[in-house]
C-alpha cells in the first residue's frame, strides 16, 4: 500500500502545476517565462531580464534555471553574473526545476525558480 503525504507550504507559493505556456503557481495562472520565490510569483522576461533574478541576492542561496522542455545552457554571462553575486544557480529543464522547487521549498531553503515555459 502506499501512502501519501500532503506537504505543507505553510505560507509559502508552491508550483501547483504547468502545461503549455503556463505555470499556475499558489492557485494563479501566469503565462510564459515566470519567476518564482516563496512569496511572490510574476512573469519573467527570460534571459536578458538579469535585474530580477540579481535583486534576489542576499534573499535566496539558490536559483534553479528551469531551461524550458530540455536542458539547455542559458548564456554564460547571465549565470557568471548571478554566481558573482552569491547566488548558486542550478539548470535543468522547467519540469524538473519546478518539482525540485516544491521540495526545497517544503524544506524551509531559501529557493527561487526563473523558468522558461514548456512549449
Amino acid at each position: 500500500m502506499i501512502q501519501l503525504t500532503e506537504i505543507p507550504f505553510d505560507d509559502a507559493r508552491p508550483i501547483d502545476g504547468y502545461g503549455p505556456g503556463f505555470f499556475r503557481i499558489g492557485g494563479d495562472v501566469l503565462h510564459g517565462a515566470v519567476l518564482v520565490t516563496a512569496t511572490s510569483a510574476r512573469v519573467w522576461d527570460g534571459y536578458d531580464a538579469q535585474a530580477p533574478l540579481l535583486a534576489l541576492a542576499g534573499e535566496i542561496d539558490v536559483l534553479l534555471i528551469g531551461t524550458g522542455p530540455e536542458m539547455a545552457r542559458p548564456p554564460a554571462d547571465l549565470v557568471a553574473a548571478l554566481e558573482a553575486a552569491g547566488i548558486g544557480v542550478e539548470l535543468m529543464a522547467s519540469p524538473t526545476a519546478a518539482r525540485t522547487y516544491n521540495v526545497l521549498l517544503s524544506e524551509g531553503r531559501r529557493v527561487a525558480a526563473a523558468l522558461l515555459p514548456v512549449e
